[in-house]
């Protein structure tokens, strides 16, 4: 057999490097699907997999929402860089729950707004992110580059920090994990208190929007949200009464409620779920009695 030209144990040798660190790579971060979505002139949707956050364009710099995880804000930075040139300048934390705040740290040094209970939280170690430098505990409003920023607390239902973020003069809302417009709730409603779900969703039917970013879904509107309320009310009110009548879970789930909603995302996976994790929390907070 010839022997190889060196040049081409160089080329394998580079070869099974690439491959080596490509393996190495977290098999998330390597199937991630991303996106940027234009909203309106100045304000942009990123879509990292299920998960999406917001950010605003000013004359000053850029503000970004949710990091989501590191590797969502190393990708959005470098895209950043490339088609603005504009330095991020603050980041807005929707809640502290580590889906959607974790790798803040990755902007740098900016200014992080979130709510109070939030910046406990973080301290707390429930989440991996920059720690807030301002905080509020109702309302908060910060103008910059031309656009002003209001934030409103929504109450205790989903977590306990949970804040809805309003541009002006765009009349976009950025409302995170209370509403996914044309989605049912996720899975069995994991740690929320269903009353204050709907109280939280009343808050946001309270404010003055035309658009509204989710954390999930599709971009929606004001009704996205009355939607969303309906779905969880209607649901409660469902299950509580095949409960009072003695029906079992098995029952109730076996039965057609919901199934008006069949055509809303995610139905076939967590229709089942919502009922049984309704179910529960009537159960347990003595609502069925």
């Amino acid at each position: 057999m010839e022997p190889r030209p060196i040049g081409m144990f160089k080329l394998v040798a580079a070869s099974v490097l690439v491959s080596c660190v490509i393996a190495a790579v977290p098999a998330s971060a390597q199937d991630a699907k991303r996106s940027i979505e234009q909203v309106t002139d100045d304000i942009y949707r990123f879509q990292n997999n299920f998960h999406n956050a917001m950010f605003v364009v000013t004359d000053d710099g850029i503000v970004v929402t949710d990091p989501i995880n590191a590797d969502a804000v190393a990708w959005l930075k470098a895209e950043l860089t490339d088609r603005f040139d504009k330095p991020v300048t603050h980041m807005i934390l929707s809640h502290s729950h580590g889906d959607h705040a974790s790798g803040g740290q990755g902007w740098g040094d900016i200014e992080v707004v979130a709510h109070e209970v939030a910046k406990k939280n973080v301290e707390a170690g429930r989440v991996d992110t920059a720690l807030p430098t301002v905080t509020f505990i109702d309302t908060h409003n910060f103008s910059t580059g031309g656009k002003e920023f209001e934030l409103t607390f929504l109450g205790k239902g989903h977590g306990d920090d949970l804040i809805a973020t309003i541009v002006r003069p765009d009349n976009v809302a950025f409302v995170v994990d209370a509403v996914s417009p044309g989605r049912v709730p996720y899975r069995d409603f994991p740690g929320a208190d269903i009353d204050g779900l709907i109280n939280q969703i009343k808050a946001i039917e309270g404010l003055d929007f035309e658009v509204m970013v989710p954390g999930h879904s599709r971009n929606g509107t004001k009704q996205d949200a009355t939607d969303g309320r309906i779905y969880v009310e209607k649901l409660r009110a469902g299950v509580l009464e095949a409960l009072k009548n003695g029906k079992t879970e098995e029952e109730i789930v076996a039965s057609d409620l919901m199934s008006e909603y069949s055509d809303w995302g995610a139905y076939d996976q967590w229709r089942d779920l919502n009922i049984r994790g309704m179910a529960r929390w009537l159960q347990e907070t003595g609502k069925v009695n």
